[in-house]
């Protein structure tokens, strides 16, 4: 294994092709919990959990299960089993231990089973750390660290959303300008600024 791959990996993963602002991948939640900070907090450790947990497992499967048995053309309904499994867990944990947070969720926490992100960043982990049907060297921890970087960019993401939408709660904003409208303007000038890290391409 290479540390350097692994720094690549973290700068890749939540600046330079940050998941919501450069790849565009779960933007459902990031526009709808991102109202106020805790909120935003508490869905981004959740769908953290679930990205780097389905990663790790999504690696064996497809190593140990769909290679094997020559099954690579499931992929996407296996991933799909895997982190639906994952989401219900976070819910009844959440239900159990928050359910004021829980219920301020209400539709969006059973979405992480549906959140592009989350698979996303399982194909993308298969795309990149295996080749011609074989794992490279360190690919499993590859594949869990960048579940894991993938994660903190959409926290930085959401926090970053979340705190500009909390001040701008203090502004005279035009009613017609309000909640999603505003939300969307704002997504799109911070992904503007990422944008920056890769370089800007016409």
């Amino acid at each position: 294994m290479d540390l350097g791959q692994f720094l690549a990996i973290f700068i890749s993963a939540v600046f330079i092709y940050n998941v919501i602002l450069s790849r565009f991948l779960g933007l459902c939640s990031f526009i709808a919990i991102s109202k106020e900070t805790k909120p935003a907090l508490a869905m981004s450790l959740a769908v953290m959990f679930v990205i780097t947990m389905s990663s790790m497992l999504t690696w064996f499967i497809y190593r140990f299960l769909l290679i094997p048995f020559n099954l690579t053309y499931l992929r996407t309904i296996s991933f799909i089993l895997v982190i639906a499994t994952f989401v219900q867990l976070v819910e009844m944990v959440i239900r159990k231990i928050a359910p004021a947070m829980y219920r301020f969720f209400g539709i969006y926490l059973p979405l992480i089973t549906v959140n592009c992100a989350v698979l996303g960043v399982a194909v993308l982990n298969i795309d990149m750390f295996f080749i011609n049907g074989k794992a490279v060297q360190g690919s499993f921890y590859y594949s869990a660290f960048q579940g894991v970087c993938v994660g903190l960019g959409y926290t930085l993401a959401m926090l970053l959303m979340s705190g500009i939408r909390e001040r701008l709660e203090l502004c005279n904003v035009p009613k017609a300008m309000k909640d999603f409208p505003l939300g969307f303007v704002i997504a799109a000038i911070l992904s503007l600024s990422f944008m920056g890290f890769n370089g800007f391409k016409f």
